[in-house]
């Protein structure tokens, strides 16, 4: 018996000719100001990769707004907003965190101008004071580091229709969530959801089946390439936050400021291998199979292919 393959895949080529009419909203200086540290992504990329999968997305969401719609008027129900949730998961250094700020400007410039909000995972860390109380520290973006129940509670209250939630706001200059911010949530009609193991599943309890963040989502995106890539684009990334971020005196890493080249990529060699590799092994990878679409790129950065899952 042949195995079936749960997705379509397309190459690049193949998928830019998908883009049809959808009209380029950004210019080269959206490009420069959505772009992340090392991260190489161009107006052409964005044109190629991303506006097809704005328009996807458009479709998908418009059929989710008629079924709901459909469903109101079959219960005799007022309508309720609910956003539109996307997860966009994938390991450290992999450019997620530029590709979820794209999708945001690009759906947010729609025509009908939808309000598009953008949660990053890293406000859900645990404080760096109980991660140093439970001797997570050196586990930090591994599953247990983070609150779940405050991030399922979030998704949660925005899948019933909650308009008006406070998130935590975390610093990466100071490597930890600050105490006294909120930032809030405001009506939004899409929602992307971005963080390493926001895909993330686990057994069952012996009350039955858990809930996870992933179950809210009405699409889940996963960047994705060669491990050994990554950790390519997570050493120069290093070098590259050496001399600006890191150069900070604020900056929890300001003592990597001063190492030399050398020193810089051994040190970086080291985090990577002791903590971003094996939770790429262990905890995100793992979680590939259950995204609605998987970008892979290539060791240019830019992707080379991408698979949709078959509905």
């Amino acid at each position: 018996m042949n195995n079936i393959d749960p997705y379509l895949s397309f190459d690049a080529q193949a998928w830019a000719k998908l883009r049809a009419a959808t009209p380029m909203t950004l210019d080269e200086a959206d490009v420069e100001r959505l772009r992340g540290v090392n991260d190489q992504i161009s107006i052409d990329e964005i044109e190629q990769t991303y506006l097809p999968l704005s328009r996807l997305l458009s479709l998908y969401v418009g059929a989710v707004q008629d079924l709901s719609r459909t469903t109101d008027i079959f219960l005799g129900t007022p309508p309720d907003k609910v956003p539109y949730l996307i997860g966009l998961a994938g390991s450290v250094a992999v450019g997620k965190s530029t590709s979820a700020r794209v999708l945001q400007t690009l759906l947010s410039r729609w025509p009908n101008s939808p309000r598009v909000d953008l949660i990053t995972t890293d406000g859900f860390l645990h404080p760096n004071a109980i991660l140093k109380e439970r001797g997570l520290m050196g586990r930090k973006g591994f599953p247990e580091s983070y609150d779940q129940r405050a991030l399922l509670d979030c998704v949660s209250r925005l899948k019933s229709g909650e308009q008006n939630i406070e998130i935590p706001v975390y610093s990466h200059l100071t490597y930890d969530v600050l105490p006294d911010r909120r930032r809030l949530i405001e009506a939004p009609d899409v929602v992307i959801i971005e963080g390493l193991n926001v895909l993330q599943t686990g057994a069952a309890t012996p009350e039955g089946p858990r809930v996870f963040v992933s179950d809210y989502f009405d699409f889940a995106i996963y960047i994705d390439a060669d491990p050994e890539v990554v950790r390519t684009w997570y050493i120069e990334r290093f070098l590259t936050l050496r001399e600006s971020a890191f150069a900070d005196p604020r900056s929890y890493f300001s003592r990597y400021a001063l190492l030399s080249d050398d020193e810089a990529v051994e040190t970086a060699s080291g985090i990577w291998d002791a903590i971003n590799g094996p939770n790429l092994v262990e905890n995100i990878a793992p979680t590939r199979a259950r995204a609605d679409l998987v970008l892979r790129k290539g060791h240019d950065h830019k992707a080379e292919e991408i698979r949709l899952r078959r509905l």
